[in-house]
């Protein structure tokens, strides 16, 4: 395990890259023996940091729901990471400066209306906290480089765990549905990019159901004391591949029955 001394020194890598908009190498070579605790140590001193300059907590994400990225990352569950106030963004203009290396994700997002606590936790137990469902978009970006600029190897799941689970941004859109009013995992999304769809996909493709990732995150919680509190957001993870994102580009996410909405980087 990292000491604290370490993990306090990885963090402040992360928050000076986020603001110099300059990637870091994988933290996962530099210390061959990182585990997935570490990371989630070191993204937790991230948000503490954060918190310190008077953000406040939004939410919580979750990723790495498909089947394909886990095996690509070489994990059998997700991984999660900490929403924060500034990263909620209105359709419409998103500020390009914000980010390092932007991509776009297709999600749905649950909005609580009571505390989800504990472990064992199931779809219904989801279901009947969540106030609404409603489209939404991530915006994920990576503090550390994604490929190693001299090995070319990619970076592992440690380095994104710790670099808040690759989390930057999110954008909230269209209809808000109660959640049990549509059948979740039949519920679809069109992504077009300057006009041209790049992705489709249904929220089945999250785990079967986007409410198991949220039941999952409270079970992860726990032992650390922590809960999924009312009026918090929670990304159920994305059904699509991430789209990479440009200055200029423009995007179309079109849900059907929940609505749809636009946005581009400026």
């Amino acid at each position: 395990m990292f000491s604290q001394d370490l993990i306090d020194q990885l963090a402040a890598e992360l928050h000076d890259s986020e603001k110099s908009r300059v990637q870091i190498e994988h933290f996962s070579k530099r210390f061959p023996g990182m585990t997935l605790q570490d990371g989630y140590a070191v993204s937790r001193a991230w948000v503490r940091r954060k918190l310190g300059e008077g953000r406040t907590v939004l939410g919580h994400k979750i990723g790495l729901t498909s089947r394909a990225m886990q095996q690509a990352s070489q994990i059998d569950e997700p991984d999660f990471g900490t929403l924060l106030d500034d990263m909620l963004f209105e359709p419409g203009a998103i500020p390009m400066q914000r980010f390092i290396a932007p991509r776009v994700e297709v999600e749905l997002a649950f909005v609580l209306k009571r505390r989800l606590s504990g472990e064992g936790l199931g779809i219904e137990d989801v279901l009947d906290a969540t106030e609404y469902v409603t489209p939404a978009v991530e915006i994920i970006d990576s503090r550390i480089e994604q490929f190693d600029r001299h090995t070319k190897a990619m970076r592992r799941v440690q380095d994104t765990i710790s670099d808040n689970a690759a989390n930057a941004g999110i954008v909230l859109g269209g209809r808000k549905v109660g959640p049990r009013e549509v059948d979740l995992p039949w519920c679809g999304a069109i992504l077009r990019q300057n006009g041209v769809v790049e992705e489709t996909g249904l929220a089945a493709g999250v785990q079967g159901h986007p409410a198991i990732g949220v039941a999952w995150l409270a079970g992860k919680l726990a032992p650390w004391g922590e809960s999924l509190e009312a009026g918090q957001v929670v990304l159920a993870g994305s059904f699509t591949r991430p789209v990479a994102a440009k200055p200029g580009d423009r995007f179309d996410a079109d849900y059907g029955p929940l609505g749809r909405f636009e946005f581009h980087f400026a």
